[in-house]
């Protein structure tokens, strides 16, 4: 089974379970509706990935386990679009939550996912109670204080900001919860795959920031120019776009090079050397294409 189907079988088990016996319709519903369909799935596609890279002697805790990140994930994007943070009013392609089902709603919506992460991985211990409680340290502390997506969003109401800390928790967290919990689930130590997973999350935070600056709304599917909106910091204002290209690109290859010894080393390798190119906005490649064909 591929990876994209391995990982939406599980998340609908999840939503599924969510939605059963006696309950709210409008915030069952808001939970598929907040999930399905879904982003491109990164971060538990990596997760996956890791785990397929040392062995993957237990997929089915690997599964749970990428499924528990994504809720988390999508907790995040659901809270994020608040009015009281970014204010946006689309993600991917259609209303955001609190414009589809309003602010109440979404606040349970992302409360509720984030419980819901941790719980598949509960339901899940007993298929190797050992790794599932490594699991759930990893996901508790890339998701909450001090350095997980929960600090990185608090950095933003800081009158002086820690860069490095800021991106590091924001962005980085739950890349780094994917290469450590992918490891974990097939048997593997995490902490040496805590590297990895920063420099990946260092390198998709360049490449958001280049999308944020040359797609348009309709093309991204929600709403660009957030980081000069709200003022923060981003690479193509300190690089420009063929400078935040060269930096994301530049991480990639360090990346590839962090990637500790394991059965699936050099495929691992080959699949974090294509984000480079997948991460690139299609648009300014385009561009460049073009230039390049009239000179």
């Amino acid at each position: 089974m591929s990876f994209t189907n391995r990982i939406e079988k599980a998340l609908s088990a999840a939503i599924e379970r969510g939605q059963s016996g006696p309950s709210p319709s409008k915030l069952a519903s808001a939970l598929h509706y907040t999930v399905t369909p879904g982003g491109a799935r990164v971060r538990p596609t990596i997760l996956l990935s890791v785990a397929s890279a040392c062995g993957d002697d237990n997929p089915a805790l690997a599964d749970a386990a990428a499924a528990a990140l994504e809720l988390i994930h999508c907790a995040s994007l659901v809270h994020d679009d608040l009015p009281c943070f970014d204010d946006a009013e689309t993600r991917r392609g259609k209303p955001s939550v609190h414009c589809a089902y309003g602010e109440p709603l979404a606040v349970l919506t992302g409360d509720s996912l984030i419980v819901m992460g941790f719980s598949v991985l509960t339901e899940a211990a007993d298929l190797d109670p050992v790794r599932a409680i490594a699991l759930l340290k990893v996901l508790a502390a890339r998701t909450g204080m001090p350095g997980g997506i929960c600090a990185g969003q608090g950095w933003e109401s800081e009158d002086v900001v820690d860069l490095s800390a800021y991106h590091r928790a924001k962005t980085g967290a739950l890349f780094i919860a994917a290469t450590q919990m992918g490891a974990i689930a097939a048997g593997q130590d995490g902490e040496q795959w805590e590297d990895l997973g920063a420099r990946i999350g260092e390198a998709f935070q360049v490449a958001d920031d280049l999308r944020d600056a040359l797609y348009d709304e309709e093309t991204l599917g929600k709403p660009t120019g957030q980081d000069d909106l709200h003022g923060r910091p981003n690479a193509v204002t300190e690089l420009g776009v063929q400078g935040a290209i060269s930096r994301m690109r530049d991480i990639l290859s360090g990346a590839i090079a962090s990637i500790p010894r394991c059965p699936g080393e050099a495929l691992l390798a080959r699949i974090v050397s294509a984000q480079a190119e997948v991460l690139t906005p299609i648009k300014w490649r385009a561009e460049q294409a073009s230039r390049i064909a009239g000179e």
